[in-house]
Order: structure tokens, then sequence, then C-alpha cells
């Protein structure tokens, strides 16, 4: 039955889905949120708003972004190309001259396309949104409010991106007396100290305050009688700046939480364990306003999985640039490529020691400090985390937290060699030319960008004026 009703969809098109009138498209994402985290992927996170979108719509559970970091990810969503093909894969970092956004695609369907929130993404020629600013770095309601009327009173359809800056460190958001540090439970890949059951605490409570900024939006959304005409997507970013998770490319890194709402469209209740990427989701949003994807992007269509399709891709990829962030290793790159059951990830320098801002946390420092008192635990978890091997193989259906290496065990070969063949044809499609293109990142980022006439013109001293010495500043 679900065959037929498949096929039928792609023959006849969107006017089987009752798609003449073009959808309101509302995309949520929250910041370095772990997916396993929140209450409806099994988490102990209070997020009744988010578990509720999950009874009305669509829950992925199989849903994976190119790159573990803010920006790359949130450049990878908007253009619908993968990181390093883009030009934006380290962090901080901003997209090739030329290069197409939402903005463009949808723009020339007729759409508004507005931002709110946390940005992250260059440079602003790319991104030519209308922003709907605030003062923070999150979604401001009562702007979008008015947005949302204005839509409302000219029949305009639009897409509107409300992104959200939790729950990133600090942590000093929502009520963590919710959360007693003593009955809080840790997965298996942490060390369990004061100082991690602490910051989870704060954590979870400001996963719990993005829910309620979710909440906020549905709320808008019916205020103006638009729950029926609009496609509504909350998802959850690259996993916590915790160990593990942030900047790595295991699960916890690069999956995430996906919830979709279309009433009409989407199964209410549905779990759909389809494997979809970010970059999906660019010429999905394309399709639904009654355009065609340009074939320049990386991702397809999830139509046919909204419809009720349980696979769409064999393979998903990864990659991690650690030049450039904060406290980063000056150079240490990251490739995965992930199947139904195994992930396979090529640590480039595995000579050189794995770094960023996680590692200063006063987390991971208490496990150094249990692993100097003799905690045999600790010191193998600090030792993974931060020196590892090139190969890395996991069966992910059976070690779904990969805690067991498997490259160095026999009988897994030919997993790894069609793995490492996959992987390779991705990196050469997206130019990515490994070792080099790590070097390269810094050419990538907004300090490395390359300065104007009018940008050099400023830096030049001013007559008769003394230039610092190097160091005094």
């Amino acid at each position: 039955m679900f065959l037929c009703r498949y096929f039928f969809v792609c023959l006849v098109g969107l006017s089987s889905w009752g798609l003449a009138k073009q959808p309101n498209i509302v995309f949520m994402i929250a910041d370095d949120c772990t997916f396993r985290d929140i209450g409806c992927y099994g988490g102990q996170a209070y997020t009744p708003n988010i578990d509720k979108l999950a009874d009305q719509g669509m829950r992925f559970t199989r849903c994976f972004q190119a790159a573990p970091m803010c920006s790359p990810t949130r450049h990878n969503i908007y253009t619908g190309i993968y990181p390093i093909k883009s030009g934006a894969y380290p962090n901080h970092t901003r997209v090739n001259a030329g290069t197409k956004s939402i903005v463009h695609h949808l723009s020339d369907l007729g759409y508004r396309v507005a931002h709110s929130g946390k940005s992250h993404v260059g440079p602003a020629a790319a991104f030519p949104w209308e922003e709907l600013k605030s003062d923070a770095k999150n979604p401001d309601f009562a702007v979008v409010d008015a947005f949302l009327k204005d839509c409302e009173q000219n029949a305009q359809p639009f897409c509107l991106l409300l992104c959200s800056n939790e729950p990133h460190t600090p942590w000093d958001r929502g009520d963590p007396s919710r959360y007693p540090v003593d009955q809080i439970e840790l997965p298996p890949y942490f060390i369990d100290t004061p100082e991690i059951r602490e910051a989870m605490s704060r954590y979870l409570a400001e996963i719990t305050y993005y829910d309620d900024q979710v909440g906020q939006a549905v709320q808008l959304i019916e205020k103006h009688g638009m729950t029926n005409d609009t496609l509504l997507m909350v998802v959850s970013e690259q996993g916590s700046s915790m160990p593990f998770a942030k900047w790595t490319c295991y699960d916890s890194g690069l999956q995430s939480a996906c919830l979709v709402r279309w009433p009409g469209k989407i199964e209410a209740g549905s779990v759909n364990p389809a494997m979809i990427e970010y970059i999906d989701f660019l010429p999905t949003f394309i399709e639904a306003a009654g355009g065609t994807p340009d074939v320049s992007l990386s991702g397809k269509s999830l139509l046919p999985v909204f419809a009720g399709k349980t696979s769409h891709k064999r393979f998903v990829f990864g990659e991690m640039t650690t030049r450039g962030i904060n406290n980063g290793s000056d150079y240490y790159g990251i490739r995965s490529v992930r199947s139904e059951q195994y992930k396979y990830i090529w640590n480039f320098t595995p000579d050189v020691k794995f770094s960023n801002a996680c590692v200063g946390s006063p987390e991971f420092q208490s496990w150094i400090a249990r692993a100097k008192a003799g905690d045999d635990q600790a010191a193998e978890f600090v030792r993974r985390y931060q020196h590892r091997p090139a190969i890395e193989l996991y069966d992910v259906i059976n070690d779904p937290f990969e805690l067991r290496n498997l490259a160095e065990h026999p009988g897994y070969e030919a997993v790894k060699q069609e793995l490492r063949f996959e992987l390779d044809q991705w990196m050469a499609a997206c130019g990515d030319q490994g070792q080099q293109t790590e070097l390269d990142a810094l050419r990538h980022t907004v300090r490395g960008a390359p300065k104007s006439p009018k940008q050099q013109q400023k830096d030049l001293p001013a007559k008769g004026k003394k230039t610092k010495k190097a160091g005094s500043g």
C-alpha cells in the first residue's frame, strides 16, 4: 500500500499533495544540543513542546549534519552544499564568492525570507534575508509576531529561520533546579564527577529553555491561523560542547534531532528511520514551494520521505577541521562516513594531540584530575579523547555510543574497504584534498578573508601617528 502511495506522489507531483498554495516554511534550530538529550529521543531534558511536535508530525531517528560545529553547519543548511565544496568548512567561516543561498532560491519563487536570532554565516551578500533584529542571539518573538502579521495581511508565503543560541555555553538560562545533580543520568562515555553533573544540570535547563522558544514559535503560528499552511521543522544542531560530541565525528557530534510537522502532508505521530542530512533541507523547501532544486545542490528533496518512504541514503558523511576554532589543534582533520550499521572515521594526523575549547573546561579538567589521581577509566577516556588512531570503526547498531573501536579487529576488512571507497568518492566530489585542505582552512575563515581596498586604507597608520610595537596590544 505504501509503494502505491509513494509512486502516486512521484507521478502526480505537487498537486497530489495539495501544494497549489505555497506553504509557509518555519525552520528552527538549537545550538550545541545533543539529540539524545531531548525528551522524545529518550533524553532526560523536559521538552514538552518538542515532544508534542513529535506527536503531531514526523520524528526522524537518523538525521545527520556534515560538520559538528556551528558556522559550517548553518552554511550547510542555508546553501544546501557540503561545507568543503562551498568553502565554509572551518568555524567562523564564509562561503565562496557567488554562492547562492536559501534567500536566492526561495525569493525567486515569491517568498519573503527572514531570519531572527543567531546567524554565524557570511558574507552578508550571500545571505540577504530580512533580519528581524534583536539585542540577543536568540529570536525576538515580538518582532517575529509583527512579521507574521504583515505576511498574513499581504497573503505572501514566507520562509522564517528562527535560530536559538541555546543550549550553547555558558548555560546560564533556564531553571537548573528541575535537574538535581544527584539525580542526573550520565551517558556511558562520561566520567562521573561533581563538575560534569553540575554542568549537565545547567545544560539540561537550557534545553528546556530552547523548548520554550519552540513553544513560542508554535503559538505565533497558531495565533495567525497558519498552522495548516505551514511546514514546520525543528532540529537540535550538533552535539553539546562536552566531551565526545561537538567537534567530533561521532554520532553524538553529527547526529541531530529532527521533527517536521506539516498538517495534511505528514502523518501525525510517525517515526521515520531514513538516513537524511541537513543538505537535504533546502532542496525540500524548494520543491515544497513549487520549484525545482538546482543541480548544484548537494542534497535531495525529502518530500518522498515525508510521504512515508523509509529509505533515502545509504551513506552520510562528516568532516571536522580544528584549524580556526577556539583553543583548537593547529591542524587536526577528521573525515567520516556512516552506513546504517557502521561508522568509519579517518583522523589525518593521529600523532597530533586533539584539542578544542572542551579540553580547558572545568568538566574535562576534572577528568584529568581523576586520571592523575589514579582512576584508570578516567585516564582511558582522556586518552581516547585527545589521542586517536588513524582509523576508527564502530558498529553503531550494537555500540551506539561508539566505545569499541573495531578497526584492528579481524573480519572487518570488507567493511572498511567499502566505507573508505565511499569516503574517498565523497571527498573527491567535494574537492577535498585531505591534509592540504586542512592547512588551507584559515583562508576560509572570517579572519582570513581578503580585505577590501577601503579596509586596507583604514589599517594604514595616520600621518605622524606612531604605530604600536608588535605585542604591545
